[in-house]
């Protein structure tokens, strides 16, 4: 693979040290790097194009990192989004996810751990069993293209979400254990993970529920949740 041919990562952060050691850390790996100290330059770099994945921190000189991500997510930017922040509290992590981060890692954090939750985003991302259509009633969803419709309707959906509703499709109607979830999609089987998890279902209901039909993710009590007429999986 040639430099050009290298994922680019836009890392959005303002401290100058913690910047130039992951931009260096990243580099090491393969990556190109786009490193940029403010919100402003970073969604410049993001409408130019070609960027693989984002690093952001919250805290930055002209705006707030949730805000940022969450405009991003209501222009249809689908990039996968990895937030830093010193700020660690549930509250806070689930207010990330909220505003349509994928992932969210504590400051201060291991140089190794961002690296592996960096590769799990693009890997994700790219794996090509994800090009695939999967059709349930009114709701469809193209994996490929990242992209859900509730009849002619878009739903706009973070990545987080469209890795859970793919997940519970692949099970083909059966149950997809809590567990299972949070080790896949989240790396991890935490109480703030689970938390997180709790929180896309919830979203994920409000946002694919339609008139009063019964909810396409169901419940599996004591275990974990299913996708209500998935039997056959998702199709080319």
């Amino acid at each position: 693979m040639t430099a050009r041919d290298a994922p680019c990562i836009l890392l959005v952060e303002d401290d100058a040290e913690t910047r130039e050691a992951v931009s260096r850390v990243l580099a090491d790996e393969g990556y190109r790097v786009v490193g940029v100290e403010r919100g402003e330059a970073g969604t410049r770099a993001l409408k130019a194009g070609a960027i693989a994945a984002v690093i952001l921190d919250v805290t930055l000189p002209d705006a707030s990192g949730f805000d940022l991500c969450r405009d991003w997510r209501a222009a249809g930017v689908r990039v996968p989004v990895l937030m830093l922040t010193a700020r660690t509290d549930v509250s806070s992590r689930v207010r990330g996810l909220d505003a349509g981060a994928d992932d969210y890692l504590g400051k201060p954090f291991a140089l190794s751990e961002l690296r592996a939750r960096l590769r799990a985003l693009l890997r994700r991302g790219s794996d090509p069993l994800r090009q695939r259509v999967l059709s349930v009633g009114d709701l469809s969803i193209d994996f490929g293209r990242r992209q859900a419709w509730l009849g002619e309707a878009e739903i706009p959906l973070t990545r987080r979400e469209i890795d859970v509703l793919e997940r519970l499709a692949w099970a083909r109607g059966h149950a997809v254990s809590r567990e299972d979830l949070l080790e896949e999609i989240w790396g991890e089987s935490t109480p703030e993970a689970a938390a997180s998890l709790e929180v896309i279902i919830a979203r994920l209901r409000r946002k694919l529920e339609k008139g009063d039909k019964e909810s396409l993710i169901r419940t599996v009590r004591g275990f974990g949740y299913a996708l209500a007429g998935a039997r056959g999986g998702p199709t080319t």
